[in-house]
């Protein structure tokens, strides 16, 4: 992993710093978001507003999350470095690249061909070795290397589908945004001699999972 130039540094730990002051968050975490580097993940027109607490627009009528949403998700998936995590919604690449920092192995799926490409491309220029990524329906999740310690939905779900809670390891965490009537929650599911342990944390914004692929 290449490391971040002095100036970049400066403002990625500043940017954790600004997260922990409304977010107090375990050290392992600050220290992922301070050795990202947002701006290689924010479309050029946006690469000004890279280190503020903002989600901001890109291709495909997505958004990246604002750090601060980024580090909470992190936050409650409890991340352990001997573990591997499966991503559902890669979209730029910049929540899977802090993972990157937490975990052993990070899978990542995203439905939109032209999104996981220049993800893909991100992870090479930033020298990440240790993400994958496929083209799929992430609610099929990745069977050929389950079970997975924890999985995160980057987008919000009606419904969690019954494989991926299959996917998940016995004591594994599963950290998604629920629509619940009119409203986004966060919601984390833990899963307990077979059985699964439901959670409700925070309202939160995503754009919604959509079925398919996008090529």
């Amino acid at each position: 992993m290449l490391a971040l130039d002095k100036i970049t540094a400066i403002k990625t730990t500043k940017l954790a710093e600004e997260c922990h002051k409304i977010f107090p968050l375990a050290q392992n975490i600050k220290n992922a978001i301070a050795k990202t580097n947002r701006e290689e993940f924010v479309p050029a027109g946006f690469r000004h507003n890279a280190y503020k607490l903002d989600a901001l627009p890109m291709g495909s009528s997505q958004w990246i999350s604002s750090p601060l949403t980024v580090a909470k998700m992190t936050h409650y998936l409890a991340p352990k470095k001997e573990d591997k995590v499966l991503e559902i919604g890669c979209g730029s690449g910049y929540q899977a690249a802090v993972l990157s920092h937490l975990f052993r192995g990070v899978f990542t799926i995203e439905r939109i061909e032209s999104l996981i490409l220049e993800a893909k491309q991100r992870f090479r220029k930033l020298g990440i070795n240790n993400i994958h990524t496929k083209l799929d329906d992430g609610q099929n999740g990745w069977a050929q290397y389950a079970p997975y310690d924890r999985i995160l939905f980057s987008a919000t779900a009606k419904q969690i589908p019954a494989k991926l809670f299959d996917q998940l390891c016995e004591g594994g965490i599963l950290v998604a945004p629920m629509q619940v009537g009119a409203q986004q929650i966060i919601v984390r599911f833990t899963k307990k001699s077979g059985y699964i342990q439901k959670e409700e944390l925070e309202a939160c914004d995503f754009v919604p999972i959509v079925d398919g692929i996008q090529k």
